[in-house]
Formats: structure tokens, sequence, C-alpha cells
């Protein structure tokens, strides 16, 4: 009995939670391990159909950067990155766009369809959704910056009740043009800003940041990356995504959040305790953000 009340008061816990995103658009940026564990990807597909069904409205934009390297490699195909960024030439891009769009997002969406909801894949190719330009003039080949992204096609999907799959793959104004390939967290970034988003996760292989010394940095502003990226404690893959973070809650989102992928329901953890899990960014000073700013200090 004891454990049946136990799990009964854990719901009546959520509702606050849930009272306040329901009806709110979440995107989720989903990667690492929790995209490519078969234990995972399971679970990952139960938090998805509990926020839909509780009114929450998700987005997902997702990587594939482990199973390209690992298509390129078996191809022989040399890749480079700089800053956490994928220098992509032409034959690195028809891999890109075959992984990520004829792989990887009907993966996703056949498993979330499976569970329940009414998943739609979707390329930015579609429709236009995300239109680029060649990153820092063609330098990093066709990796490319987002110059333009349709919210009001996402939300139109959103509306008629479908979670959009999105792929990071970007449309070129030139015809014939194979595309740009996109840096995934700065897609959901992006993406969380022309949908109107409340908030964006991003799910990686990592509790969150971490200080120099291994510990947990629960909340960063602007200020605080720019000063841990000049001593070095933020370097490499996690660059993107830190700034697409700061990106995020300087533009309209209210906050962003790097969790751990690797734990089962880490999403529901995050959106419906109290605590939350992992690295929050917020602007402090921003009112809607609703932290006690003293208690900020103090930690």
């Amino acid at each position: 009995m004891q454990n049946k009340q136990h799990k009964v008061q854990t719901l009546l816990d959520a509702i606050p939670h849930i009272k306040k995103f329901y009806g709110k658009t979440i995107v989720i940026k989903y990667g690492g391990s929790a995209q490519t564990s078969p234990e995972l990807k399971e679970k990952f597909a139960e938090d998805i159909v509990l926020l839909s069904l509780v009114g929450i409205k998700p987005v997902i934009v997702h990587g594939g950067g482990a199973r390209i390297s690992e298509v390129l490699q078996k191809l022989e195909i040399h890749s480079e990155f700089i800053d956490g960024h994928r220098v992509t030439s032409e034959a690195t891009m028809r891999v890109v766009e075959m992984v990520l769009s004829g792989e990887i997002n009907k993966n996703i969406t056949s498993l979330l369809n499976y569970h329940g909801t009414k998943a739609i894949g979707i390329s930015g190719k579609d429709s236009a959704i995300i239109k680029a330009k060649p990153k820092e003039d063609g330098k990093f080949g066709y990796t490319g910056v987002i110059t333009e992204i349709n919210g009001d096609l996402i939300n139109n999907l959103i509306k008629e009740g479908f979670v959009p799959v999105i792929a990071p793959i970007a449309d070129s104004a030139k015809p014939n043009h194979p595309g740009y390939n996109i840096n995934a967290d700065v897609a959901a970034s992006k993406i969380a800003q022309a949908v109107g988003a409340q908030k964006v996760l991003f799910l990686t292989d990592t509790i969150g940041v971490l200080d120099k010394k291994g510990n947990l940095l629960n909340s960063l502003d602007k200020d605080d990356i720019q000063r841990y990226k000049r001593d070095g404690t933020i370097e490499g893959g996690m660059i993107p995504k830190v700034d697409s973070c700061i990106d995020a809650i300087y533009n309209g989102v209210n906050k962003a959040h790097i969790i751990d992928g690797r734990v089962e329901h880490s999403i529901l953890l995050e959106l419906f305790t109290s605590d939350g899990v992992g690295t929050q960014f917020l602007r402090k000073d921003n009112p809607n953000n609703g932290i006690d700013m003293e208690k900020l200090l103090k930690d």
C-alpha cells in the first residue's frame, strides 16, 4: 500500500509542473547515447508520449554525428572538425543527408508513432523550413549558418496534432544545390526561437556543464560562459551547445537546459520535478525566470 501511495504522491507532485507547461512548446535536441541505445530510445519515446498526453507540445530536432562518422569511416571519407563543428565536403554532405534524413529521422518517427504519438519526420529542406548560407564564406565547406526558419509551418504542424521530428539539413537559395549541414544544437536553438518555445532541452552524454574539478555547474548566464571559455573549462563540442543555449535565452526562449540523455526519463525529471537535472541557462536579469537571486548567488 505504501508503494502505491508513493506513486500517487509522485503524480501529485508533478501537477504544478504539468500545469505550468500545459499548452507550451518544448524543443528537444535529441542526441548522444539516448539516440543510440535501444533501451534509452524506448524511454525517450515514452517521455514524448507522456508530454503529448498532458498537453505539452514537443518538437524534436535530432543529431546523428556518431552514425555519420561511422558511415564516413566505412566509406574512407576523411572528417575534420573545428571548434566542434564538422567541415562538410560535397562527398560528406551526401552521407550527412543520407544518414540524417534517410535513416535516423525515419527511425525516430517510426518509433514515436509505434508508441502512440502522431509524429511526422521532415528535413529542413522540406518547404524550405531551414534556409542557410555557407559558414564563414565556405571555410567549413557545406556546413551552413542558418539565415531563416519557417516557424509558422512548424507551428501549423503542431496545431494539427503532429510532433515534428526535424533533421538539421538546410535548403539553399541555389537550384540543384546539395544543401547545408547544420549543427543540430544550433538548429534546435533557432527552431525554439522561431516557434516561440518555452524551453529548449539538449540531451547529451554528460550530466551537464562541469567545472575543472568535474562538479556540475547548475545555472549559467552569458558572462559565466565567456569566463569559462577563456579559462578552458568549456571547450570542443561543448562550445556549440552552450552558445546555442545562450542564443536561445537572449532571443525569446525562457530557459535552456543541457541534461544527461544517458539517464532514463531525464526529460521528465527536468520538466516535472522541482530540483530538475543538468545545467540550466537563464538570463539572470529576466523577471520571468522565477529564480531566487539571493539563493543563486549563495549557491
